[in-house]
């Protein structure tokens, strides 16, 4: 082949050459990122309880990828942070977490927001994942029933209230079934992650409205969100939690 042969075959082979390796380039899949390594937890009283099911135990109607961004990054960050408070904090050195929200008034000025705040997030989550089972009762029982019927006229009735109090909520924050010092129960909403507990009232079924609670499967059809938790309820739990109260009244 004569030189003038060879630089002209050259030239004709580059392009294709180009265009193979571009072809290479688009058709070789990016790696995939590292996973994010995991938080190391704080040292501290408080511990992230485990769910007590699997993530997709509540299928159809909460689904796995909530539940586990849930507890194993919301609901962590919350424990965490309450441990960091906390901390060589001698003025609330061996106070459980109830105590802490109750009187969240005597918690030393500088960590009250970060207890508050996380402190409820811890307390109302762990109340939150008990208080869920697929298979659980649907309707409250006993002592429980007893004292919907009285302050509500029927259980159907209280979950109209509960439903309309959730969703009237502005923002994040939760709705609340409760039950005063006396027995008598109530419906309440709270910001962000305040308890009834500061306001001396006992939770016993909460339902979070934030909305890294429902935002992945329902988006901001917060109504269709209430409709399948009401189908996840156990209240069997609930009514147990109520059972265990020790009312300073004579109402129940």
């Amino acid at each position: 082949m004569d030189r003038r042969r060879l630089l002209k075959s050259f030239a004709l082979g580059v392009p294709a050459l180009a265009l193979s390796s571009s072809w290479a380039v688009a058709e070789t899949p990016a790696p995939a990122p590292a996973a994010a390594p995991a938080a190391t937890p704080a040292p501290g009283p408080f511990t992230l309880p485990p769910l007590g099911y699997a993530v997709d135990a509540l299928e159809p109607f909460l689904d796995a990828a909530t539940m586990t961004l849930h507890h194993d990054k919301h609901h962590a960050a919350y424990v965490n942070n309450l441990n960091k408070a906390v901390a060589q904090r001698a003025e609330v050195a061996g106070w459980g977490l109830e105590r802490l929200l109750r009187d969240l008034a005597q918690v030393p000025e500088d960590i009250r927001g970060v207890v508050r705040n996380h402190g409820g997030g811890h307390h109302n989550h762990t109340l939150l994942w008990e208080s869920l089972a697929k298979s659980g009762a649907r309707v409250p029982s006993g002592e429980l029933a007893r004292a919907i019927d009285a302050s509500f006229g029927s259980f159907t009735a209280c979950q109209d209230k509960l439903t309309a109090a959730a969703m009237s909520v502005f923002g994040s924050g939760w709705a609340w079934l409760s039950a005063e010092a006396d027995g008598r129960v109530r419906i309440e909403t709270t910001p962000n992650q305040d308890s009834p507990l500061t306001s001396g009232r006992t939770p016993l079924l909460g339902i979070d409205v934030w909305e890294h609670a429902y935002y992945l499967k329902f988006q901001n059809r917060r109504a269709e969100y209430l409709t399948a938790f009401g189908s996840v309820v156990d209240w069997d739990v609930v009514s147990a939690r109520y059972r265990a109260l020790k009312p300073t009244g004579t109402t129940r």
